[in-house]
């Protein structure tokens, strides 16, 4: 990172690899012309007024204060918070909001000049965000075609954690199919006091064998999406949706805790279907895939200690994996996901290195990247816990903690979107894959 070098240049006058000085360092940046488009690109959205963030940093009067905080926050790739590991898997997603190596070189070199705003006039267009009043994807789909909404609740300002299960029809009439769905807590500080919110969707229906295996380490039925801090919503690949029918209903699961003064909030579920009479190919189901394979969901972390557990679950139908999202609690540090194939070969599909449990990101990945998976292919799971001191988010690591519900308490599971596919089906798209990937190669 030339630029890393460069910046320490300028704060300490040494000299950098090669002879070079801070006198060769490239054109000063400046916040209007070089920053400002990466604070929008990969900030704002939690960075903005009245928005999750402790601060805006839209404005360079904003930005300024807080230069040493934004400088350890993005050297040290905490912040945005994006801990997939860049050293193992996919590394193509979606919704990857991490900073590349290049843009930490330009922050860093503008807080090592003293951090310059620079001329007005090249200072790029405001970007125009939805307030959280609003939904994320009706900027694409347009307002959700279905709303359902969960009772509201009321959090009294000290109590224990409450877990809120609610039942709600969705008042369908007919069969839809569902190309993207949102999920939002409301209500003032209704997002301070939700840990998370499921929305299982139950419906008489004899499911295809394949979705739902007998695994005790698996969780699917039912399961239609699920809110944590750092993940809104889901959307369905081209040709791919989840079924709803007639006289369903949502069952909620709110998690919520204390915050220290009364709040009354409920969840809302934004449906977003694909128009009547396009039905896609493929269905996508939502799974829960446990780290440890006992079925009882036994946990036994001891104090002072870093402990691992893992799991294997076999994939009974050809499957594309969606997304990689890791649940753990406080313990938690880091889980990885593995396919060992037929074939025998392994390959590590991802690994979060250093979890954190104030961000459940979702990482979806790249359309041309989502791992194909042959039926018998086997996901090993390994999940790791810091039970020690030198945890930061440890309340007391003189403790034993078990499984449970309760911040506390610990868990580990992969939330999975599937899509399952059928051998003639598995076979073309393995073939699609494998001509984007020759064009790839020799384009380059």
């Amino acid at each position: 990172m030339k630029g890393g070098w460069l910046a320490l240049a300028a704060l300490t006058g040494l000299m950098v690899p090669g002879g070079a000085t801070a006198a060769d360092a490239p054109k000063q940046v400046t916040f209007t012309k070089d920053v400002a488009p990466i604070f929008q690109a990969k900030c704002e959205s939690c960075h903005r007024p009245d928005s999750m963030a402790p601060m805006s940093l839209r404005t360079y009067e904003e930005a300024r204060p807080w230069v040493r905080s934004i400088a350890q926050r993005v050297s040290s790739r905490q912040m945005p918070p994006w801990h997939i590991d860049k050293t193992i898997g996919i590394q193509q997603f979606k919704n990857d909001r991490s900073l590349s190596d290049e843009q930490i070189d330009t922050i860093m070199a503008w807080v090592a000049a003293g951090a310059p705003k620079g001329d007005p006039k090249e200072m790029p267009k405001p970007r125009v965000w939805n307030d959280d009043t609003g939904w994320t994807l009706a900027a694409k789909y347009g307002p959700p075609d279905l709303i359902i909404k969960s009772p509201e609740y009321t959090m009294p300002a000290v109590a224990q954690d409450a877990w809120w299960r609610p039942s709600v029809p969705t008042g369908l009439t007919e069969p839809r199919w569902v190309r993207a769905i949102e999920i939002r807590p409301v209500g003032k500080d209704a997002r301070k006091i939700t840990h998370h919110a499921l929305a299982r969707l139950q419906q008489d229906e004899d499911m295809p064998k394949e979705l739902f295996t007998n695994d005790p380490n698996v969780a699917g039925d039912g399961l239609f999406m699920e809110w944590a801090v750092g993940k809104n919503g889901d959307e369905m690949r081209p040709d791919s949706g989840r079924l709803m029918l007639p006289g369903s209903k949502i069952v909620w699961e709110m998690h919520y805790h204390a915050v220290g003064e009364e709040v009354i909030a409920h969840t809302e579920l934004g449906v977003y279907f694909y128009p009547k009479g396009q039905e896609p190919k493929h269905r996508e189901v939502l799974a829960l895939f446990n780290t440890f394979s006992t079925p009882n969901r036994a946990l036994d972390i001891p104090p002072n200690r870093v402990t691992t557990t893992e799991s294997f679950v076999t994939l009974r139908e050809n499957a594309r994996i969606e997304n990689f999202q890791a649940h753990m609690h406080l313990r938690g540090k880091g889980m990885s996901m593995e396919a060992m194939y037929p074939d025998g070969r392994r390959e590590m599909l991802s690994q979060v290195t250093d979890f954190n449990f104030n961000w459940h990101n979702m990482y979806i990945y790249a359309d041309d990247a989502a791992p194909l998976l042959p039926k018998g292919t086997i996901l090993h799971f390994l999940a790791w816990y810091d039970n020690t001191a030198n945890n930061k988010s440890n309340p007391d690591p003189d403790q034993w903690v078990g499984w449970g519900d309760r911040t506390v308490d610990e868990m580990g599971h992969a939330w999975l979107n599937i899509t399952y596919f059928h051998d003639d089906e598995f076979k073309a798209e393995v073939a699609k894959r494998k001509a984007v990937t020759t064009t790839e190669d020799r384009q380059q």
